[in-house]
């Protein structure tokens, strides 16, 4: 009488099923883990302009016009890095910041530029992928975290 001994494990077919099932899920996840990752990352900005518009309005107290990022003390990059920051117009009642995706969050193609303008009293925040092209209310609220 011969017995035969069940063998256990996985066959190379199961493997490869059990495999695609996996990258299918992960292709579908990814996206969703980018998103959220960008929009972390993006609060990083909205600290850094917050600082440099706080910045901004001390400089003003003492001088008699707003200052370029080495006047007011900020650095050109945000804290995590993910942001370089310039001042692009500074004069006696206006100044503008902007603050300009880099590396890896340069992906965040719809928040890639935030824009903070302050003139006078009035305070307008904008979004966009570029200069050129600003984006609309509701995507500028979702950029913004508004």
């Amino acid at each position: 009488m011969h017995h035969r001994r069940r063998q256990t494990g996985f066959t190379f077919v199961e493997l490869l099923a059990a495999m695609s099932v996996a990258g299918v899920l992960s292709g579908l996840a990814w996206p969703t883990f980018q998103g959220a990752l960008q929009k972390s990352r993006r609060a990083d900005a909205l600290v850094a302009l917050t600082q440099a518009q706080a910045a901004q309005e001390r400089w003003r107290f003492n001088q008699r016009s707003y200052g370029s990022l080495a006047q007011i003390g900020v650095s050109p990059t945000t804290t995590g890095g993910h942001y370089a920051l310039a001042v692009t117009q500074a004069d006696a009642d206006r100044y503008v910041v902007q603050a300009r995706a880099i590396g890896s969050q340069a992906g965040d193609r719809a928040c890639r530029l935030l824009r903070l303008t302050v003139d006078g009293a009035m305070t307008t925040r904008s979004s966009g992928p570029d200069d050129a092209s600003l984006n609309d209310a509701a995507a500028n609220r979702r950029c913004w975290g508004l």
